[in-house]
């Protein structure tokens, strides 16, 4: 069952965002040689303690930090340590997320540490990012969730391949709704399944949080034995990139970019809804 939000309750979880989108300015910042992903948690924890709110990721199902550090071939759930430090080339995305009067924000980003990078690791981002604003931009009045999904994959279907020969879409994660909690229904798939149907129609009120993952190689992922960290099969390196966002009566509402996600969606020719916090 979907959970529809007033625009009283969306205001809430853009006050959640907005640290959410701090604790990314935060941590891009943060992420360069030398520094260990222990050290890029302190940051975000910092952020979340100055602006009065809480965390959902620490404790969540027994997770022991307040974001995930996700380092080349990891594609999510990363667990920040003092062993792990980054270095020149390397590539990291930070996925986190805050609670604000019990509403929730959550969102992803890759980030480049110095400098050498290869520029199919480049392009992966970018496709990656510029995928996920697709489906964002499908958020609209009378759509159905289908249409996200298909937005994303078609957008990163439509790009030229990799040197690699393939994007691969990772399969056994994808985004969901928010709210009153951090994962609710319904299930986003990164790409179109016919078993799944249609799924729901998009209602003002509908909040997802949509987060498309891509490798460069496999599609396919494992488990780490510390039951949290997840890689590709193939060892192929990654980026994920995720925004919370609310459909209103005037259109999508990115509620974790710090300008709502207007310049991005009118570049796309969508209008942004208002921000009720402005």
């Amino acid at each position: 069952m979907v959970q529809i939000k007033t625009p009283e309750q969306i205001a809430k979880m853009r006050e959640a965002g907005l640290v959410v989108a701090a604790i990314h300015a935060a941590t891009r910042e943060a992420a360069v040689p030398g520094t260990s992903t222990r050290d890029l948690d302190q940051v975000a924890r910092k952020v979340i303690a100055e602006a009065g709110a809480t965390s959902n990721f620490l404790g969540y199902g027994g997770f022991p930090a307040t974001i995930c550090t996700s380092v080349n071939e990891v594609v999510v759930h990363g667990i920040p340590d003092d062993e792990t430090v980054l270095k020149d080339g390397d590539v990291i995305s930070i996925d986190c997320g805050a609670i604000v009067d019990g509403w929730h924000g959550d969102a992803a980003y890759t980030a480049f540490v110095g400098t050498g990078h290869a520029p199919e690791l480049i392009e992966l981002s970018r496709v990656t990012e510029e995928s996920m604003w697709a489906g964002i931009a499908a958020m609209r009045n009378g759509n159905r969730l289908v249409d996200v999904s298909r937005a994303i994959e078609t957008y990163i279907r439509r790009q030229p391949r990799p040197a690699t020969g393939k994007y691969g879409i990772i399969e056994d994660y994808g985004g969901h709704g928010i709210g009153t909690e951090m994962h609710m229904d319904p299930h986003l798939l990164n790409y179109v399944s016919r078993k799944r149907g249609k799924g729901p129609k998009l209602v003002p009120g509908f909040c997802l949080a949509i987060e498309p993952m891509v490798s460069l190689g496999t599609a396919r992922t494992e488990v780490l034995e510390d039951q949290w960290t997840v890689i590709t099969t193939d060892g192929s390196w990654s980026s994920h990139w995720e925004h919370s966002v609310a459909l209103t009566e005037d259109g999508p509402l990115v509620l974790t970019a710090p300008d709502g996600g207007r310049a991005k969606l009118a570049q796309l020719g969508v209008t942004a809804a208002p921000d009720p916090l402005a």
